[in-house]
């Protein structure tokens, strides 16, 4: 059997598992709590991991690797800002988000914002972070399509508009069929297959270029700039870029697709503990392997004109056919576990947030499904059309959806009560703030503009004064 035909075989049986997956979860969705929230009866390792995955994407995969190929010893600092976002997510957020979705039976996380209906700027908050989710989310699910289509040419060398279109299905298939609960399982799988594939290939790529030595020895022939931690740059211009990564980690808390894990826990604290230790783990696995891979790369391929390919060549080269497969079925898991998690928030701004559901569970379970389907459409327009860049494309998403909606989360997780009016300007400025630096300084070394000034001008409008409140 050729090299392809083992990695074509072992991706087909693996996507049908992950349609069977679809198919069993299809029983346990019976209303529109189990479609969005899975009951709220998610355990410790489902919620930790699938949340994990959810978060982390393609773009930690061919993302970061691809950082670190590019880059050197400056892409390091990914690792704390990306490791921190799971700390201030799961000690800072989860715990207040888990108590206080149960008590005002929030679904969704635009209901932990607008609060109840009848509240005031109830329905223009509603409105307000549904757009921002959508336009966000579209453009982040487009980057996990333009993955996928990466990953096929690299494997198969088949157009990426056939592979965004291949992948990009069997996303919505069993995303339609399942709902959450199928969403959730699957992350699950997907996420520790990321992980195994985050210690077997790093270790791996390492061994081929003589260890840690060869490696150390390797990568300070590349260049001055790729041995510095900050590119040789000035003090100034150097915070800046520490900054701009660091940033990074802003972004977690502002999440939906990600958040909404700890609303779907299971009650009691011995779940969240177990489920944090569990996530916080995952990250360190992930981070480190794909940053360690990424430094091996650059000296096993120096010649790639594409730097997030480094993992798939890696793959490829490095182990036999069907390893490779399962490898390669690894970065598929980090889109699909993405995406799914995406479209299926996307669906619940539109029907559950913005009550264009209907009134009957069938109704509002037929319209999630049909938002799924047209988002997913555009999408994979908007891969096929627009950047072919997965690093900044994701980055983007990310932080215009942290600053929206990250600081006025964090305010409540701390305990202080937050108007509507200032939920609302918060929203609008974090996410307006992020669209206009994203644009507005797309080649600029200070990063920190993009990623941390959005997140610190929202929050500048809520926290000033904060009043105390019971409530978190």
């Amino acid at each position: 059997m050729s090299h392809e035909a083992a990695v074509l075989v072992t991706l087909v049986l693996y996507k049908i598992v992950l349609i069977i997956i679809g198919l069993l979860s299809q029983r346990r969705t019976k209303d529109s709590l189990d479609f969005f929230l899975g009951g709220r009866q998610l355990g410790p390792l489902v919620a930790a991991v699938s949340a994990s995955a959810s978060s982390s994407s393609a773009w930690t995969l061919l993302g970061v690797s691809g950082a670190a190929y590019l880059w050197g010893l400056s892409s390091l600092w990914l690792f704390p800002a990306c490791v921190g976002g799971f700390l201030l997510n799961w000690y800072g957020v989860a715990p207040a988000l888990q108590r206080y979705s149960r008590e005002v039976d929030a679904m969704t996380v635009t209901e932990v914002l607008a609060g109840r209906p009848g509240q005031p700027l109830h329905r223009t908050l509603s409105v307000t972070a549904s757009l921002i989710i959508l336009v966000s989310l579209g453009a982040y699910v487009a980057s996990q399509f333009l993955s996928a289509g990466k990953t096929f040419y690299e494997t198969f060398n088949l157009p990426i508009s056939s592979s965004i279109l291949i992948g990009g299905g069997i996303v919505v298939l069993y995303t339609l069929l399942g709902g959450f609960w199928a969403v959730s399982i699957t992350d699950t799988l997907q996420g520790l297959m990321m992980a195994a594939t985050a210690i077997l290939l790093p270790v791996a790529a390492l061994i081929a270029v003589g260890g840690p030595g060869g490696l150390w020895e390797g990568i300070g022939q590349v260049g001055p700039d790729y041995m510095s931690l900050t590119r040789n740059l000035g003090p100034a211009a150097a915070l800046g870029l520490i900054w701009g990564y660091l940033g990074i980690g802003l972004g977690y808390p502002g999440q939906p697709h990600v958040v909404n894990r700890f609303m779907a826990l299971r009650e009691g604290r011995a779940s969240l503990v177990s489920a944090r230790r569990i996530a916080i783990a995952w990250a360190l696995v992930v981070y480190s392997g794909m940053l360690l891979l990424g430094l091996c790369g650059r000296l096993l391929y120096p010649a790639l004109s594409d730097p997030e390919v480094v993992f798939v060549s890696a793959t490829n080269e490095l182990f036999p056919p069907v390893l490779a497969g399962i490898m390669v079925a690894a970065v598929l898991s980090a889109i699909m576990s993405t995406a799914d998690s995406q479209l299926l928030v996307a669906a619940s701004s539109v029907t559950h947030d913005l009550k264009l559901g209907g009134k009957s569970t069938r109704h509002m379970l037929a319209r999630s499904r049909w938002v799924v389907l047209i988002l997913s459409a555009g999408a994979i327009v908007a891969a096929l059309l627009g950047s072919q860049e997965i690093f900044s494309s994701v980055l983007f998403a990310w932080t215009a959806m942290g600053a929206a909606f990250g600081p006025a989360l964090v305010v409540k997780a701390l305990g202080y009560g937050v108007s509507p009016r200032r939920t609302l300007l918060a929203m609008l400025v974090g996410f307006s703030f992020a669209v206009a630096a994203y644009y507005l300084f797309p080649a600029s070394q200070d990063k920190w503009i993009e990623r941390v000034l959005p997140f610190l001008a929202g929050l500048l409008v809520i926290f000033f004064p904060p009043r105390p409140t019971q409530q978190s």
